[in-house]
């Protein structure tokens, strides 16, 4: 009997450029090399329809997101409501395939009484209103704080409600696990790791030459906490640090500008990218956000060398014995002078390369999603 799934996706799944659209695009070669046929459903954020998709599924559909005020809602989270669409609702109505979902933002149809018996199946990405708090914590906009705002106490009503609305959900951390069986009761939550490209640790033995931060500046915990590396860890070394990034603010880089031991690369390609996280000696992490997990902070373990991260980062990730963990400045900041001259040696290469392909498995998590949809929630 063939296995047919419809996939929602929050944003068309390629290319695969920024951490968002990771797990969502290398999932699609794991599924069907499992024999599932998929059947995808992108909501189009700018980023157009991509042929390269055809390779892996049955079938591509794609939708015109309601951005602006035509999206709002003042009962639904505007990432849900925005991506209402009775197209889409139409489409999944021609047959009674179970349905995945790509995150809250695509759980509409959960709302909808035409899908109630319908298996729907969520992904959850992130604890959604602890992370839009944490946005609303780090922008400097006033604009964006009140959305910020808003959007999270919606998320928080909306977050509990969904757990009696679909048939099981999966994170992507334990902690977010945790979250949803413990605090929202939801009986029906398991942990899948995230699907990723096929990384090898590449990492170099040795030294490297400076430190690194790297992530979208556009996203307001980034930019927070590149600013806070700046003001409170480099403001006293004399260590060299790259900020790398995808449009940096001007205040951003003005503040760079500032420290002879700083730069800034504003937009870098992925080759370059890869480049620098190859040569740095130190990839320094914080984070101001502990739902989820950051895919920049896995392409640090398997390309660099040293990671410094704070507990925020990696708490319920499986990750932080792979890291060194600082949670306040002086701590922080000793760290850096540590690391910076020591050399990253071949057991530290062989401890990443147990961990992380003991736990990282495309594979292995496409045959557990296969069981979970065909097998034990029949």
């Amino acid at each position: 009997m063939d296995k047919h799934l419809h996939i929602i996706c929050l944003d068309v799944p390629y290319p695969a450029n920024y951490g968002g659209v990771y797990d969502l695009f290398y999932k699609l070669p794991a599924l069907q090399a499992q024999g599932v046929k998929i059947h995808l459903h992108c909501f189009a954020n700018g980023r157009g329809e991509k042929p390269e998709l055809n390779k892996y599924c049955s079938a591509v559909y794609y939708y015109k997101r309601n951005t602006g005020h035509k999206g709002f809602s003042s009962t639904l989270p505007y990432i849900v409501s925005s991506r209402k669409n009775e197209e889409l609702a139409q489409n999944l109505l021609k047959d009674d395939y179970p349905i995945f979902m790509e995150g809250v933002h695509c759980t509409y149809l959960t709302q909808d009484k035409r899908f109630s018996t319908r298996r729907k199946f969520v992904r959850i990405h992130n604890v959604e209103h602890q992370y839009y708090r944490e946005l609303y914590s780090c922008s400097h906009n006033a604009m964006k704080k009140m959305y910020f705002l808003w959007e999270s106490k919606l998320l928080k009503n909306y977050e509990q409600q969904l757990v009696n609305k679909a048939t099981a959900f999966w994170a992507v951390t334990q902690k977010d696990t945790d979250y949803y069986r413990n605090d929202l009761q939801c009986r029906t939550m398991d942990y899948l790791p995230l699907f990723l490209p096929d990384w090898h640790v590449k990492s170099l033995e040795g030294m490297g030459t400076f430190c690194l931060y790297h992530g979208n500046l556009e996203v307001a915990e980034n930019e927070y906490a590149a600013e806070w590396l700046l003001k409170n860890i480099f403001n006293k070394l004399e260590i060299p640090l790259v900020i790398a990034g995808k449009n940096p603010s001007a205040s951003l880089e003005k503040m760079v500008h500032h420290n002879m031991h700083t730069c800034l690369v504003a937009n870098p390609s992925e080759k370059e990218l890869q480049d620098m996280i190859a040569k740095a000696q130190i990839h320094i992490l914080p984070s101001f956000n502990n739902t989820g997990i950051k895919i920049k902070l896995l392409n640090a373990l398997y390309n660099g060398r040293h990671c410094l991260v704070n507990t925020q980062m990696v708490e319920g990730t499986g990750l932080d014995e792979l890291c060194i963990t600082a949670d306040d400045v002086s701590t922080f900041r000793a760290r850096v002078e540590q690391l910076y001259h020591q050399p990253f040696t071949q057991g530290d290469i062989e401890a990443r390369k147990k961990l992380l392909h003991n736990h990282y498995n495309n594979e292995a998590g496409a045959k557990q999603m296969v069981h979970w949809v065909w097998e034990q929630y029949v």
